[in-house]
């Protein structure tokens, strides 16, 4: 019962925080998911982190579509940018996990961490975009999702940390970012997560209740919290300023990708 508790919160945590910051909540649910994995005995230990990210990233397919329908109600979606973007992000998609099943749970705790304090990085410093700047065209849209796509579906994340800091750099309101990436974070999810099931199945030792890769049991009882909480912070995310919320998350996503370096390693 303990184990079911801790899904619940960080569904609840993770939904809020994906429609506040247009995030899918991946960077919060993998480090957490595999400590409480490492945690189970069940688990086998060269395989927590990509049943972590494969978790995550099924997650994300549900909490994304709470989330967009929210914005979507604000206006805050450039459709546009979405049908763009999506051809691209399901094509990185597909090669992040076929990258991300090939390589080593060690190595791969290495890469997310590293990412995560980039992250937290760029949400400190706010750098300011030259108000010349516009969106590339089609064809640089196209190759701007690939990459998001590719690199998203290698740390199971939506594109929130890419997709919301790019079109900010390009002079997209944020509020208006935020909603294009909640609505992004849909196709990286399914391309993700159908991903991790193929690379996952019929995989030796994984744990009662997995479909490849992800571990159904979590995903259960994520789902349900995390979808009443995203449309909370969709709404929040036009009402206040989120500078200050952005800084103490990334306080927290570093501290959160450093504890999961830690037990994988110590």
């Amino acid at each position: 019962m303990t184990w079911w508790l801790a899904y619940i919160g960080l569904g609840i945590f993770t939904g809020f925080f994906a429609g506040l910051l247009g995030i899918g909540g991946g960077l919060v649910m993998v480090p957490t998911l595999t400590m409480l994995f490492v945690a189970q005995s069940n688990f086998p230990s060269d395989e927590v982190l990509h049943m972590a990210l494969g978790t995550s990233m099924a997650t994300i397919l549900f909490t994304s579509l709470s989330s967009l329908r929210t914005h979507h109600q604000h206006g805050a979606v450039l459709w546009k940018i979405v049908l763009q973007i999506t051809p691209g992000i399901l094509l990185g998609t597909v090669l992040g996990t076929l990258l991300a099943s090939r390589v080593p749970a060690k190595p791969l705790a290495v890469f997310f961490t590293v990412f995560v304090c980039f992250m937290a990085a760029q949400m400190f410093l706010e750098v300011k975009p030259k108000p010349s700047r516009e969106l590339p065209g089609a064809g640089g849209v196209f190759a701007v999702g690939t990459g998001i796509g590719s690199i998203s579906a290698l740390v199971a994340i939506g594109g929130g940390a890419f997709t919301v800091p790019f079109l900010n750099w390009c002079n997209v309101q944020m509020q208006k970012a935020i909603g294009t990436s909640a609505a992004v974070g849909f196709p990286i999810a399914v391309g993700g997560s159908l991903g991790y099931i193929y690379n996952g199945w019929g995989h030796p030792n994984l744990p009662s209740g997995s479909l490849g890769f992800v571990y159904l049991p979590a995903l259960l009882w994520m789902v349900p919290p995390s979808m009443l909480m995203a449309p909370v912070g969709a709404r929040l995310a036009h009402q206040m300023p989120v500078r200050t919320l952005k800084r103490i998350f990334a306080c927290l996503l570093v501290a959160l990708a450093s504890r999961m370096l830690w037990k994988l390693f110590v």
